[in-house]
């Protein structure tokens, strides 16, 4: 059974994963508005990512006996300057999220709640990877500066990305 403390923070946690989601949707957006149809679709497989990872969190809530309470999604924003903008400031949001995972971990040590620190250990690793590959799209940005040859390729390699659910709901 999890603390009330910890299913609280939990719940924080989901509605954090929510907001991540509404982010990468209305990224997407912007980006088939703009006529960037890749990098639209790469922000709109975050979009799913950030799905599942609400999921992963509602579903361990509910194995664990805890109640999931789901709260409003605040706004986000809905425009960014530039492809390079857009990825400098999903690398802030990741990083945010990061803290806010490794809080979770802190605290369900503090509980000590080794069920919920070995499920934080699969978001960890997530978030490592999503570190990586923002600053690897962000340094392909600014290499490609103006050249909108390169903008053009950098955006149909993005279009290929799909989709993958992670194995961990697979395994409910």
């Amino acid at each position: 059974m999890l603390s009330p403390k910890l299913q609280d923070a939990l719940n924080e946690q989901i509605n954090a994963e929510m907001w991540s989601a509404y982010l990468y949707l209305s990224m997407a957006m912007h980006f088939e508005a703009e006529g960037r149809p890749g990098i639209a679709n790469w922000f709109n497989v975050q979009f799913q990512e950030e799905l599942a990872h609400a999921e992963i969190f509602r579903n361990y809530v509910n194995a664990r006996g805890g109640r999931v309470v789901l709260k409003a999604i605040a706004a986000v924003p809905t425009t960014w300057a530039s492809e390079l903008a857009a990825f400098q400031a999903t690398l802030e949001h990741e990083e945010k999220v990061t803290s806010l995972i490794n809080n979770l971990y802190a605290l369900a040590e503090e509980e000590k709640d080794y069920a919920t620190r070995e499920r934080l250990n699969w978001f960890i690793s997530e978030q490592v990877e999503e570190e990586d590959n923002c600053h690897t799209l962000i340094d392909r940005l600014k290499l490609i500066g103006d050249n909108g040859l390169a903008l053009y390729t950098f955006d149909q390699e993005l279009g290929a990305r799909t989709y993958v659910a992670p194995s961990i709901l697979a395994a409910k």
